[in-house]
């Protein structure tokens, strides 16, 4: 049975559940870089077509990653690489699962105020 890689930092290659991110406040570009195993310029790239991607700048401009965009980033590598989506399927899918993972009474709130302007325009 093969082995499985170890990336630069030591941990093991895989899906972003599989990844260990250090429990740190800001990351930088280079050490992103390591963690996700892309390119810099990948990530650079990555930034102009996923909102969620937002990196922090210091008043030198460096990056600084947050962990939760280190699991987005680790997100859409799997959805590009390993289930071969294209940029704007793995947008579409990131836009459905924001979807899902809202709040269901806001959910319900709009539905609730469209019905009464619904309401409103029949009357």
């Amino acid at each position: 049975m093969p082995k499985k890689r170890r990336n630069s930092v030591g941990m093991k290659t895989g899906s972003a559940s599989q990844q260990n991110i250090p429990d740190k406040l800001y990351f930088k570009i280079g050490e992103v870089s390591k963690l996700a195993g892309v390119p810099a310029s990948v990530l650079r790239f990555w930034e102009t077509e996923f909102f969620q991607i937002r990196p922090k700048r210091t008043p030198s401009g460096q990056r600084l990653y947050r962990k939760r965009e280190i699991e987005m980033i680790l997100l859409i590598k799997d959805l590009l690489y390993s289930k071969k989506y294209t940029i704007q399927g793995a947008k579409r899918y990131l836009k459905t699962m924001e979807k899902v993972q809202k709040d269901p009474f806001s959910t319900l709130d709009e539905i609730r105020s469209e019905l009464e302007d619904i309401r409103n325009l029949l009357a």
